[in-house]
């Protein structure tokens, strides 16, 4: 153990900073994934519709738009160091209000909770991505390519761990005994990265200005209208509709539910972070493309699956693992184009834009999942998710080739 900590400490200091913010990442994701199971799962089991279990995440995603565009703005300005630490604190102290007596949890109240859980995941997430570019020389974009996607594939295979472990805790512990062992456990990371976390990491040369939230490069507006309706497509009927289908039509307990869809998200991750051996070195438009319309294939065929009534339970659990390994690599694609795409000065700006656009793909999805769901069924939501991806994939097509080769070089 001495021996381990000794290499560890002999690292050279941009890959201990490297190690520190997926540490922080990782431990983020954990609690969000294990949060995220365990306010679907107790609410349906309080007696909350679908709609009503939508709603509370509507806070969190509105919030998570308005970070990401103030937050990459905040991230130039004052350092990535500062926007991460905010964000791992603010998330213990969203946990610590949850942890009430069932009689105040409402839906306004929960909602002001997760608002703050919105704001805390997007400042982490825009922080951990913006800051992988500042560690890796702008000439070598496959190393770029590896590192985004070994980031983001961990973090949602810890993600989909988190609802395993949202189903487990509530299981064992209840819901208001779960949440505050997740926020002594995030309390605990948040003090180590604020003695251990660069002071300067990703701080802009140029103080930029508020008006330059606004992304004024095509293919940043392109790939960020892309990534909107790509993660729209995926939440509408993943966030909310899924677990309450297979919860009512299937009839299964909390355990199954947060258990598949872990597994969903585990190999979801897992593809992701592979998708540098999937794809080119470096990908471009073109395989973002491609991609794109397998994507659409995979999503209406589940629909027809539903449609048709046809060994459902069967074929839809190996359907839906499909489109999560489609989605993995449309993901890790997109990761990748935004963060070559940004300039290297100021990159949290166009970061923070684009994840603006994915928080209101998924605002969008969420409403959507719950209502579509509670109107009409879970093929409506597949068939909603398939007209999004067909959305992706025209505007995908727009995308340039050349201005990703330029501003790589800036």
């Amino acid at each position: 153990m001495r021996n381990y900590y000794h290499r560890l400490t002999q690292l050279p200091e941009g890959i201990k900073q490297y190690l520190l913010i997926t540490a922080n990442y990782w431990a983020f994701t954990l609690t969000d994934g294990a949060l995220r199971m365990l306010v679907v799962l107790y609410f349906h089991q309080l007696g909350y519709d679908a709609l009503q279990i939508a709603l509370l995440f509507v806070f969190y995603e509105i919030f998570g738009v308005v970070t990401n565009l103030l937050g990459g703005w905040l991230g130039a300005r004052l350092g990535l160091n500062k926007t991460m630490n905010i964000g791992l604190f603010l998330q213990v102290i969203a946990l610590c209000m949850l942890a009430v007596p069932a009689q105040y949890l409402t839906i306004l109240y929960v909602m002001a909770a997760q608002a703050l859980c919105g704001i805390a995941k997007d400042l982490n997430k825009m922080s951990a991505k913006s800051a992988i570019k500042s560690l890796i020389p702008a000439d070598e974009q496959g190393k770029l390519y590896r590192a985004v996607a070994a980031l983001t594939g961990s973090k949602n295979t810890l993600k989909g761990i988190g609802f395993f472990l949202g189903g487990l805790l509530l299981s064992l512990f209840g819901f208001k005994v779960a949440v505050l062992i997740m926020a002594v456990m995030l309390s605990a990371v948040w003090l180590f990265s604020i003695k251990r976390l660069n002071k300067g990491l990703g701080k802009s040369k140029l103080k930029p200005k508020f008006k330059q939230i606004f992304s004024s490069s095509a293919n940043i507006n392109l790939l960020s209208a892309a990534r909107l309706f790509l993660f729209g497509a995926r939440d509408v009927w993943f966030v909310v509709a899924l677990p309450i289908y297979l919860a009512q039509t299937f009839n299964w307990d909390h355990w199954y539910v947060s258990a598949l869809l872990a597994c969903w998200v585990i190999i979801y991750g897992l593809v992701q972070s592979q998708a540098p051996h999937i794809t080119s070195a470096t990908p471009g438009a073109k395989n973002a493309l491609h991609w794109s319309v397998l994507l659409l294939f995979t999503c209406t065929l589940i629909a027809l699956t539903l449609h048709f009534d046809f060994y459902i339970q069967q074929l839809l659990i190996v359907e839906l693992l499909i489109f999560g390994a489609v989605f993995a690599v449309n993901s890790a694609v997109h990761s990748y184009l935004i963060v070559s795409y940004a300039t290297a000065d100021g990159t949290s700006l166009d970061i923070g834009f684009y994840y603006a656009a994915n928080a209101l793909g998924r605002l969008i999805g969420t409403v959507l999942s719950g209502w579509v769901y509670l109107e009409h069924s879970l093929e409506a939501c597949l068939w909603v998710s398939a007209l999004f991806v067909a959305i992706s994939v025209i505007v995908t097509a727009k995308l340039s080739s050349d201005d990703m080769r330029n501003t790589a070089q800036n």
